[in-house]
């Protein structure tokens, strides 16, 4: 049998001689599992020496400090030893003497420690959790079957499961946990908590913190946040990091207010019992799982601990519950005016919670499926219900007040039975309480009556609606409570009777309400009328009256009833939509001219289809496509003349913004390049001239231009732009846009100068000259959606014409707006 080293510090077997009792072996599995530190903060193993009488003192302290606990690791791991050696006595039929002789034999060949064998034994016969602790480490390690192992976990745990069961109280069993387990993983501290009745916590043992400390925590109150608290909340191991982060009060914090603390649940059968509280002097990182699963397993010996101390509270083992004071809380059921149900825990094979069972249920119990009480009482609580067990439902809410103790109301929960898979549900207002061990689990069926009474009483006080009866014959009046508020009337007020309406109303509506009387007492007829009430507060409200007359078996008049309704909000807002109308319609009206002027305007310059430009040795053609939205008449422009030098003036732009402005500015601009082109000047200096007219002489306005003048007889263009996108040129089957020259656009300074340059053209060139309506996008850049059309304009075309509606049709942009495209095929 050999066995691997999974833990820093693993126990080997002692270089002296062996007592088959154990005894030597103990010190080394001491130091061994001292050894296996795995968390921050573990004390050192040696001090730096001290001079003097205090070194002296310090080291005699310390010294017999290490004799103690190894004498305590000896006790222990005697104890240990003496209960494998029982094990090794019925599993092989031999006496004491064979057994001890067959444990050392055994250790001998495993090349490991007495101790740590026999703690192998013990698992391999207890199958606990410390025995599934063990292989889960083994199985981490990779170890197999017949390699060597170190038992250091284990050994820990079995050292504190004995120190534990032979401590006289839960303090000496918190101090078992911190020597013998705990404070070889850094642990410095260990609190264990009992959970009352009421979810209070209370410390039943602690060892690593002061008295002090102690004393000012023995109780910690119900719903108070403390670290504790956090593995109620969560029912699993939970860990806080930093207690300085986390801002969690608990005891030990003022001491070490950056530690890390462990909290983790002890509880069996479903029910949590405790908490055990673990203290580190340090921050806490993220553990292994493996000392995760080592604390879970403290907890579990925590919690038979303080089970066995509180046995009249303890369900068997066997599934059947404690009845101890079930009897009296069926009593005390019987006594309820509401349905109830006493339910008590099922555990399962491995005493875990499996179910409830109905113990008793009142005689006001009603079961959904109309099953007789006798058939509900005793069968389990999924048996009868298993609907209850879908998602957050009711049996969740039922493990959970059973495991943390603490109550639980749940309004509106249904209670689902089925009957010939037919689903038959009933709602209440669920109450859930913990007794000893049984669940108090009130079904207050919702009256309907009351809930539709509260519902239109909230619908009435929501809507302002108040409603009145008045028994015309005697003259008695009945009002609900919100009438007299709409009233502005107190609760104790005499009721206005109806024919009194006008003496209250605004004296324009007297006429309105004495038409609504002649209706409704006269002829007898449903009735309704607005009006203006003016309160005794000063306050004039708009009411709405409906009203119907009640007959008598002859058909005549025996009372009026109806409801009066706040209009005030619903009329002020017809007025100042009625007014909003009004100035929209206005305003609507005078945006239609704008807009219709601004059309005009921009299609008397720029015609959707121009007539192409015939010129000697090019051919130009032109496409203009106006914005969708005819609110959006933008400033577009482009241009192509012949000069009286014979050379060709081409020119787009765009004026920012849209509307009349726009397009005035927009034919300013267009006039004056084509009257500054004749003086024969460059592109640069008529961009230079054109931002003085844009600065000067218009009105806060800005925009972009190119301006190229081409030679037919060189076929040279020079061109200049003003922050304009640039020319594309075509040339084969290639496309590529001219670089990006400086220049600023129009109108944004008084004096700026553009640089020109030139290009050569060639036969077959087509140049291509566009307005930001072509390529511009909401969700791409422009350099991205000027190489998409680089790649469109590569496209082969029968002629210039074809190429330019595809480049329209193909365009990507999305902005609606107005587009200019000029295309000049050099012959």
């Amino acid at each position: 049998m050999n066995h691997a080293h999974d833990e820093p510090g693993a126990i080997r077997p002692p270089s002296g001689p062996r007592d088959h009792g154990g005894a030597q072996e103990v010190p080394a599995a001491r130091r061994a599992a001292e050894g296996d530190r795995a968390l921050p903060g573990a004390a050192p193993a040696s001090r730096p020496e001290e001079s003097g009488d205090v070194g002296r003192l310090a080291a005699t302290v310390e010294r017999l400090r290490q004799e103690a606990s190894e004498a305590q690791w000896a006790a222990d791991g005697r104890a240990l030893i003496e209960m494998a050696k029982g094990i090794l006595v019925g599993r092989l039929g031999c006496g004491p003497a064979e057994a001890s002789r067959q444990l050392t034999m055994l250790a001998e060949q495993s090349g490991t420690t007495v101790l740590g064998l026999a703690v192998d034994v013990i698992n391999q016969s207890a199958r606990d959790r410390v025995s599934e602790i063990a292989e889960h480490f083994l199985e981490s390690t990779g170890g197999g079957p017949d390699a060597p192992r170190a038992p250091a976990p284990a050994v820990r745990l079995r050292a504190a499961e004995s120190g534990m069961l032979a401590a006289t109280d839960s303090q000496a069993v918190a101090g078992a946990l911190l020597e013998n387990a705990l404070r070889p993983l850094g642990a410095h501290g260990v609190a264990i908590w009992v959970v009352g009745s009421d979810s209070s916590l209370a410390l039943v043992g602690q060892a690593g913190f002061t008295e002090e400390e102690a004393d000012r925590w023995r109780y910690v109150p119900p719903e108070v946040a403390t670290c504790a608290r956090l593995a109620l909340h969560h029912r699993e191991l939970t860990a806080v990091a930093s207690l300085s982060d986390a801002g969690i009060p608990t005891i030990g914090r003022r001491r070490h207010p950056d530690g890390g603390r462990i909290v983790v649940p002890a509880g069996t059968g479903g029910r949590i019992h405790g908490v055990l509280e673990v203290s580190w002097p340090d921050p806490l990182p993220p553990q292994r799982q493996q000392i995760l699963r080592q604390l879970e397993a403290m907890a579990e010996l925590c919690a038979h601990t303080l089970e066995e101390r509180s046995p009249e509270e303890q369900p068997c083992t066997t599934g059947a519950p404690h009845l101890a004071g079930i009897a009296e809380l069926a009593d005390l059921a019987d006594q309820l005016h509401d349905p109830v149900l006493v339910l008590t825990p099922h555990l399962d094979a491995g005493g875990q919670l499996a179910d409830f069972r109905i113990h008793h249920s009142n005689d006001r119990f009603v079961d959904p499926a109309g099953r007789p009480r006798s058939l509900v009482t005793g069968v389990h609580f999924l048996e009868a219900y298993p609907a209850a067990a879908e998602g957050n439902g009711l049996f969740s809410k039922l493990e959970r007040v059973y495991a943390t103790g603490e109550p639980c109301r749940a309004p509106h929960t249904a209670l689902t039975a089925f009957v010939d898979e037919v689903a038959l549900t009933s709602v209440a207002d669920v109450s859930i309480s913990r007794h000893g061990t049984a669940l108090l689990l009130i079904w207050k069926i919702e009256d309907e009556t009351a809930r539709l009474a509260s519902l239109l009483q909230h619908a009435q006080r929501l809507g302002r609606v108040g409603g009145f009866e008045q028994n015309v014959r005697t003259g008695a009046i009945t009002w609900n409570g919100q009438l007299f508020t709409l009233f502005g009337l107190p609760a104790d007020a005499s009721p206005v009777p109806i024919e009194d309406l006008a003496s209250h109303a605004h004296p324009h509506d007297v006429n309105s309400i004495g038409r609504f009387l002649r209706t409704l007492l006269h002829r007898l007829r449903e009735s309704s009328v607005d009006f203006r009430l003016r309160r005794p507060d000063g306050i004039t409200r708009h009411i709405r009256v409906v009203a119907e007359p009640v007959l008598d078996e002859q058909g005549r008049l025996y009372a009026v009833r109806g409801a009066c309704q706040d209009i005030s909000a619903q009329h002020w807002t017809e007025v100042a939509l009625a007014a909003t109308r009004d100035q929209l319609a206005s305003s609507e009206a005078e945006s239609a001219d704008r807009t219709k002027l601004a059309l005009q305007l921009q299609q008397a310059i720029m015609p959707p289809a121009p007539a192409p430009l015939e010129v000697p040795g090019i051919r130009i053609a032109v496409r203009y496509r106006p914005a969708e939205s005819e609110s959006l008449v933008g400033g577009d422009w482009y241009d192509s003349v012949v000069l009286p030098d014979k050379k060709i003036l081409i020119s787009v732009g765009d004026v920012a913004g849209h509307g009349i402005q726009a397009a005035t500015g927009m034919v300013v601009l267009r006039n004056a390049l084509r009257g500054l082109a004749v003086t024969g000047a460059g592109p640069a200096q008529l961009l230079s001239w054109l931002n003085t007219v844009t600065h000067h002489l218009t009105s806060y306005l800005t925009a972009t231009a190119v301006c190229g003048i081409y030679d037919p007889a060189t076929r040279t263009l020079r061109w200049a732009r003003a922050g304009h996108l640039p020319p594309v040129l075509i040339r084969g089957a290639q496309a590529r846009a001219f670089s990006l020259a400086p220049g600023m656009l129009l109108g944004a300074l008084p004096d700026l100068t553009y640089v020109e340059e030139e290009v050569q053209l060639e036969r077959e060139d087509v140049l291509l000259m566009y307005t930001d309506g072509l390529v511009e996008r909401r969700d791409a850049s422009v350099t991205d959606s000027l190489t998409q059309l680089l790649a469109v304009a590569s496209r082969p075309a029968d002629s210039l014409d074809k190429r330019l509606d595809n480049l329209l049709t193909y365009s990507a942009s999305d902005t609606d707006d107005d587009t200019c495209l000029i295309g000049i095929q050099v012959h």
